[in-house]
């Protein structure tokens, strides 16, 4: 195989035009066996193979930085800079990361895995080799149509354009993001044409300008000057011009040798940023991904029965029949949320935003002062870049949104970007946010129709991996906690409660089962709701010896620190010493990629680890310990 003999960039500069093309297959059909083995991100690397190809055989990285916007269209980037061998353990604890990583190549220059960033740091490059006077260096950003529905891309590009930076951007235009994009450059021009209102006036105005009679000719070619000066406004080029960014394209992507005559020129021009305008097909060469018709097999996910995003999908039919009012929101990615089948119910209810978080909060702010109760779908790692709109635009004015946020806690393969565990901690200091997490599938269809019924935001955080089915005994409702297992001998003396947060209380009645079998005697609340706090719930905890809390997000800051304190005020307005609170969740740090339970079982966050930390707390007290 060809592959064997590609370990850097040199090497592709030395293969013929026929060996490019065989090359590009057996890239296309590495690309497959290892997703298809490992999970991963597909139809958008089998669209950028030419395109990658030609960019490492024009420019030279690492020297010539090559980023990418999205970081998970770099799977033939990362391939052909020489670990192709590490594609038996992609996403794999230790092993090849999903996403560009410096740790793995020099030829990585961003971990890049949130969307329309590229562009911003582009330009920070761009200036870093300005001051110091390296001419010799080109930037390359490759920036999907997806992107650019993003702020940020728009906030780069006019900086670019007005420091006259050399950058080369690459604009990836397969019409697509994760999902169909909601517009595409050309999408204004398209209704601009084809609009039955427009084109009745125009042929109303040519009839009128035919009935002048002498000089009718010269007004008929001035009304053609007309249009199309006004189809020109719409254009690519001076959409992308106006901003001070030369345009040139459209060229096919999959055409290696037009791509390279086309990479060569945009590199020679030496008068400020250009980009390429180059289009491509997700999921080329590969069938399911071809004829896959929302997302062309962007990764292999499935939309899971039994999962707590399913239990979010029904749950929001039900309410969306029973709430005309209700509208929800995606930020791209209406399959994996879940949204899918209220947009094909409820079209004029659904909104998807592009890749814009903070447009989708602030949007879900205005619809809810117009009278609508919005839902706005989105994964926790996502929401984080929307704070400041969640906090301000929906908290300040206590409007009545409704955050569900998939992807909750520690979400595995996709590594530290997309480990969902900051939500706790930022949503828990919004005034008047109430914050529900569900620990079965049951429990957060009761929750979302309890979040609408609030004068105020909420959020509803649950997990990627499957729900806990339960019965109504272990299903709660209002913003009450649920005491799961009462403990048998009362309170006192060596006495524990665990207070499971979400998906933990799966751990903490495991936990507490390990601990029951030793003859220490337990309670397990599932908190429900983490703000606000049940007063019961405190008050129950601080009755006991030792309080154990258990959250999948961030330690400091979060749900358990807030009970903590809740139990110490508890306890001293009743005039005792404060029991201990032993507070359990996720370090502040970046966490790799790996299994979510091998994670969890590192942090201490399994079964066996919570009962081993109660021993070795309640052991530490005896006189003997």
């Amino acid at each position: 195989m060809l592959l064997d003999h590609v370990s850097s960039p040199a090497d592709l500069r030395r293969l013929s035009r026929p060996d490019l093309e065989r090359l590009a297959a057996e890239i296309r059909s590495f690309i497959v066996d290892a997703v298809n083995t490992h999970g991963g991100h597909l139809g958008s690397n089998l669209g950028v193979v030419e395109l990658t190809l030609a960019l490492h055989r024009v420019f030279d990285s690492p020297k010539d930085p090559i980023l990418w916007d999205t970081g998970h269209q770099a799977y033939v980037h990362k391939i052909v800079t020489g670990r192709a061998g590490g594609f038996d353990r992609l996403r794999q604890a230790g092993g090849l990361s999903g996403y560009p990583s410096r740790a793995e190549s020099d030829h990585d220059w961003v971990e890049n895995s949130h969307a329309s960033t590229i562009l911003s740091y582009a330009h920070g490059l761009a200036t870093a080799f300005e001051v110091q006077q390296r001419r010799d260096r080109r930037v390359v950003a490759v920036v999907g149509d997806g992107s650019l529905t993003g702020g940020m891309a728009f906030e780069g590009l006019n900086n670019l354009g007005h420091s006259g930076r050399r950058v080369v951007i690459i604009l990836n235009d397969n019409g697509r993001s994760y999902a169909p994009t909601i517009s595409k450059l050309s999408e204004g021009l398209i209704k601009l044409r084809l609009s039955p209102d427009l084109l009745r006036q125009q042929d109303r105005v040519r009839h009128l300008v035919r009935k002048v009679g002498v000089g009718s000719e010269l007004l008929e070619r001035g009304w053609d000057a007309t249009k199309a000066a006004i189809r020109e406004m719409w254009e690519p080029r001076t959409f992308f011009e106006e901003l001070g960014v030369r345009y040139a394209g459209p060229v096919d992507g999959h055409d290696l040798a037009e791509l390279e005559h086309a990479l060569r020129q945009v590199k020679a021009y030496e008068g400020g940023p250009v980009v390429l305008h180059v289009l491509t097909d997700k999921g080329r060469g590969y069938a399911p991904a071809e004829n896959d018709p929302i997302k062309k097999l962007h990764d292999l996910s499935e939309f899971k029965a039994g999962s707590y995003t399913a239990a979010f999908s029904d749950a929001l039919m039900a309410e969306a029949a029973a709430r005309p009012e209700l509208v929800a929101i995606t930020a791209a990615m209406p399959d994996s949320t879940g949204l899918l089948p209220f947009s094909e119910a409820h079209q004029n209810r659904f909104f998807d935003v592009g890749i814009a978080e903070q447009h989708a909060v602030t949007s879900a702010a205005g619809m809810a002062m117009g009278g609508l109760r919005p839902v706005v779908a989105v994964y926790s790692t996502f929401l984080a870049r929307a704070f400041d709109q969640v906090n301000y635009d929906v908290g300040l004015h206590q409007l009545p949104v409704v955050f569900c946020l998939d992807r909750a806690g520690i979400t595995g393969d996709d590594g530290p970007s997309h480990h969902g565990v900051l939500d706790l901690a930022l949503l828990t200091k919004v005034p008047g946010m109430t914050v529900f997490a569900p620990s079965s599938y049951q429990d957060l269809q009761v929750m979302l129709h309890d979040a609408l019924d609030l004068p105020g935001p909420s959020a509803i955080r649950f997990p990627k991996t499957a729900a806990r089915n339960v019965g109504p005994e272990a299903v709660g409702s209002g913003l009450r906690s649920l005491c799961l297992l009462p403990g048998k001998a009362g309170r006192g003396p060596g006495a524990v409660c665990l207070l499971g947060i979400g998906k933990m209380v799966g751990v903490a009645l495991d936990a507490a089962a390990l601990l029951e079998a030793e003859g220490i005697e337990t309670t397990v609340w599932d908190v429900r709701v983490v703000k606000p706090l049940d007063p019961d719930l405190i008050a129950d905890a601080a009755g006991h010896d030792l309080v154990v809390t258990i959250e999948d997000g961030l330690r400091d800051g979060g749900a358990g620190s807030a009970i903590a304190d809740a139990v110490a005020q508890h306890s001293l307005s009743a005039g005792r010493p404060p029991c201990e609170v032993d507070v359990l969740g996720v370090p502040d740090r970046y966490l790799p990629h790996g299994k979510p339970d091998d994670i969890l079982r590192d942090l201490g966050l399994d079964a066996a680890s919570v009962a081993g930390r109660v021993r070795t707390v309640l052991a530490s007290r005896s006189p003997l310990g």
